[in-house]
């Protein structure tokens, strides 16, 4: 299930990286590099409130993803 805070960081066809909530066609930020944009893409999401951050490899393919707090990492449940 997508939150709308939760982002994509994904690589831009004129260079650099952008940092986008799925299905926009605006990005919520640019970046000269990946780690920048995930960077600035934790922060949106933290001051959003929380969601996840899936991080794109320049194949398109997710390589990786990262839940923001308050956000819910279901590694990490509670009992």
């Amino acid at each position: 299930m997508t939150n709308s805070n939760d982002r994509n960081v994904v690589p831009n066809p004129k260079g650099g990286w952008d940092v986008k909530a799925a299905g926009a066609s605006r990005s919520s930020a640019h970046a000269d590099t990946q780690a920048e944009a995930i960077d600035r893409g934790r922060q949106i999401i933290g001051n959003a409130g929380g969601g996840e951050l899936n991080i794109h490899g320049r194949n398109g393919q997710i390589r990786a993803k990262d839940t923001i707090a308050p956000g819910n990492d279901p590694r990490n449940v509670r009992g």
